[in-house]
């Protein structure tokens, strides 16, 4: 499939979350932390899950997220075989999503965005790292209707997703990255 191919596919897709007109939803920094951050969970996820039947897409995998919506996050992961949408290289099965995100994202479609992967059933986990400051929330399936909430905002915190049967600290996730710690602490809540 070409680059003109997959363009053309992705201007006729219905709504996609990431790619909204309006300014952009963030800034050069916000970019190149976003950026870091998932190559540094997509190295440290992708050596433990090697030789699985998983896959691991970064950076442009879109997810439907319904019959008119995707969202293109920036890790997917499918444990499995994967399904594609028919004529289109949009991921109908993802497993694992990991999206990173600013705080100066708009608030209501990341809601928004949200409700579509946990309304997914193949997901599992969906992971949110904010990219401004070192916190990442976790929310693991543990049935239709009901998720477990993590949140991580210490180096030495260790996220186990235990889909891919798979533990990965927030000081591999943020390697590099300059951001502040969280402002609140997390200790009371998991």
């Amino acid at each position: 499939m070409t680059e003109t191919s997959v363009a053309k596919q992705r201007a006729n897709i219905s709504e996609t979350f990431d790619h909204r007109p309006g300014p952009s939803r963030q800034n050069a920094t916000g970019g190149r932390w976003s950026s870091l951050i998932a190559t540094n969970a997509a190295i440290a996820i992708g050596s433990r899950i090697h030789g699985s039947k998983s896959e691991i897409y970064v950076n442009g995998m879109c997810v439907e997220l319904s019959r008119n919506k995707t969202s293109c996050p920036s890790i997917v992961i499918v444990n499995g075989e994967p399904k594609f949408s028919e004529g289109r290289e949009v991921l109908q099965n993802p497993t694992v999503v990991l999206e990173t995100v600013a705080n100066d994202v708009d608030p209501l479609g990341r809601a928004e965005k949200l409700e579509g992967y946990l309304a997914l059933p193949s997901i599992k986990e969906c992971l949110l790292v904010r990219s401004d400051q070192m916190r990442i929330e976790h929310y693991a399936r543990q049935n239709a209707k009901q998720w477990l909430y993590k949140i991580y905002d210490e180096r030495d915190d260790v996220i186990s997703i235990d889909t891919l049967n798979c533990k990965v600290s927030v000081a591999e996730i943020y390697a590099k990255v300059d951001v502040k710690l969280s402002g609140l602490s997390s200790k009371a809540i998991n």
